[in-house]
């Protein structure tokens, strides 16, 4: 190591020799000496300062993109260190038969709340109490309070609520996005699609689940990952079937009745291009069952006519009984058949409508147009208790419907367990046994397509396998035939369309009394259709809950005063709409033309 001298000796010397003073010399080697401590400080400061500031400079980065990071990633509520299922929340959309949207996804937000990061708890429940009034300040505030770290507060918020939530400005509210159930047509085709709920849930996202209907009965399918993409397409045509809602919905109101039902299907396919069940419901919101002890599962506007309403459907039955008696051979459509009334049956009296006597002998065809109670017992007692049960059930009134509903496999029809004669007798003209408009409409369906087995479905599918042949062809064109002469000279004179040539039967049953036995001022009133007669097409069912119908003197409640116009507005406002062109029939030749060029 090399040592500096304090002082520089030999000018020292050099001046002592000469007679100068030193001090100078020493003076000037301390500044000196003094000068390079100090630069060498400073430098050593400088380095000292670059590298706190790049250190600074470093962290403040790392913060800053971390800050950024946080800010721009959705909020989560704790979770549990174990990994659970992904919730699953694509569901395909569900179209009607030509593409056009009935029920579809919808992305929207959720609101939570984290309590412990509140700033003002009470004024956060007093506003949120303001902008949902469903909700109850106090119990808000309770929850705000009580130390938990999470609650749900709202499940799905429209824009409109998400921005009121927003200014209230707390760190405590959080959203979290989620996609919901759409039914952009309201109301429309309420009890077919049902409705939706939300099943797993967390922040991110909801598990859409079906709740009643379609939904629910294809729940499988329109979750399925496979076909999200991939739309359910079903055989409802959206035109007819608003159509069709809005007529019944007036002749309803018209008519006095507390409920009714249509189902409008293809006789071929047995595909439903409408149905309509009122009161209804919408299923965006869905209202929640009835549940006051007691009260009758019909009045709730959950309640599917069509589908879950088990009715005695009165003389829409006759008809059935008849071409059982054509298949057999029994008779033909001139065959007279005993009608006088009334008829004794042991300790029973078989009667007519107001006590009629249409006999004492009737054409067969004249049975159905007349609607004899006495003929078609007569017929049923030579067709035999099993043989009747026999066809019923080939047309399958003892078995629930088929149609992709969840209520439908509920809904069985009421059979009697014991088969007496005096149970075919009633069972022929539709008393004793119990079914929904939508067995009806099947049963219908193969007189009007040539004596084939018809299986209702609400799922559009382009080719279906063949069905069973419940009945001969020559046997369903003369069941047709009488049908249309109902409507040309019978009781359902107020259900001919003019071009449409409709065919039908109409319906008036009593409806059962709790107590036992029936009410005599409460019916259910039906009216069976096919159009146009000449080539069957479709079949139209029309069902009122206890119409009553008072433009008259008196009060009417059989079905031709009541559900036979509303059927045939139906048939004159849908037709053009299902592509039917209405039949013009040719002028006399013995009459005068106008024409103008």
């Amino acid at each position: 190591m090399i040592r500096t001298p304090l002082r520089p000796l030999a000018r020292i010397l050099e001046a002592r020799a000469k007679g100068e003073n030193p001090d100078s010399i020493e003076r000037e080697n301390r500044r000196l000496r003094h000068e390079a401590m100090r630069d060498k400080a400073r430098n050593r400061a400088e380095g000292r300062l670059l590298l706190l500031g790049l250190g600074f400079a470093v962290a403040f980065s790392v913060i800053g993109a971390r800050m950024g990071l946080l800010a721009s990633t959705e909020p989560s509520e704790p979770r549990a260190a174990a990994t659970g299922a992904e919730i699953l929340n694509q569901r395909a959309d569900i179209t009607d038969r030509s593409g056009r949207i009935l029920a579809t996804n919808l992305l929207t937000h959720s609101l939570y709340a984290h309590p412990r990061e509140m700033v003002d708890p009470v004024r956060v429940a007093r506003e949120l109490a303001q902008i949902f009034p469903d909700l109850d300040e106090k119990d808000l505030l309770k929850r705000f309070t009580d130390g938990r770290r999470f609650l749900w507060v709202r499940k799905k918020l429209s824009p409109e609520q998400m921005q009121q939530v927003h200014d209230i400005g707390d760190p405590g509210l959080l959203f979290g996005p989620r996609e919901m159930r759409l039914y952009p047509n309201g109301r429309l085709a309420a009890h077919v699609l049902g409705g939706t709920s939300f099943g797993a849930e967390g922040v991110h996202s909801a598990e859409v689940i079906g709740t009643a209907g379609i939904e629910k009965a294809l729940d499988a399918r329109l979750r399925d990952p496979a076909m999200a993409g991939e739309a359910l397409t079903l055989s409802l045509d959206l035109t007819v079937q608003a159509a069709t809602t809005e007529i019944l919905g007036a002749g309803m109101k018209m008519m006095n009745a507390k409920g009714a039902t249509a189902i409008l299907m293809e006789a071929a396919t047995g595909e439903i291009v409408a149905l309509a069940s009122l009161p209804d419901f919408d299923p965006n919101d869905r209202p929640a069952p009835l549940t006051v002890k007691d009260a009758d599962p019909g009045d709730s506007p959950l309640f599917n006519r069509a589908v879950q309403g088990v009715y005695e459907l009165g003389s829409t039955f006759k008809i059935f009984t008849v071409a059982q008696a054509l298949e057999l051979g029994l008779v033909n459509p001139q065959t007279l058949v005993d009608a006088n009334a009334p008829m004794r049956w042991g300790r029973f009296l078989i009667k007519e409508f107001k006590n009629h006597n249409y006999g004492p002998m009737l054409s067969a065809t004249d049975v159905i147009v007349k609607s004899s109670n006495v003929g078609v017992a007569r017929l049923a007692l030579q067709i035999g208790g099993l043989r009747q049960q026999a066809f019923l059930k080939s047309l399958g009134f003892f078995d629930p419907t088929p149609v992709e509903l969840v209520e439908a496999p509920y809904a069985r029809p009421l059979v009697p367990t014991r088969w007496p004669e005096i149970t075919t007798i009633t069972t022929s003209y539709g008393h004793g046994l119990a079914a929904s408009p939508m067995h009806l409409a099947a049963a219908y369906g193969a007189i009007a397509n040539g004596g084939i087995a018809v299986k209702p479905t609400l799922v559009h599918q382009e080719n279906r396998p063949p069905a069973e042949r419940v009945m001969r062809p020559e046997v369903a064109r003369a069941a047709l035939d009488m049908l249309r002469q109902v409507v040309t000279r019978g009781t359902a004179t107020y259900g001919d369309v003019d071009g449409y040539e409709v065919a039908g039967k109409t319906g008036t049953a009593d409806k059962p009394n709790p107590r036992g036995g029936y009410h005599h001022d409460k019916v259910v009133n039906t009216f069976a259709s096919i159009f146009p007669a000449s080539n069957p097409q479709y079949v139209l069912i029309v069902t009122l809950d206890e119409p009553v119908e008072t433009s008259g003197p008196e009060p009417r409640r059989t079905a031709g005063y009541t559900a036979v116009p509303v059927a045939a507005e139906i048939i004159r406002r849908t037709a053009p709409l299902l592509g039917l062109r209405p039949m013009v029939e040719a002028a006399p030749v013995d009459k005068v033309t106008a024409v103008r060029n």
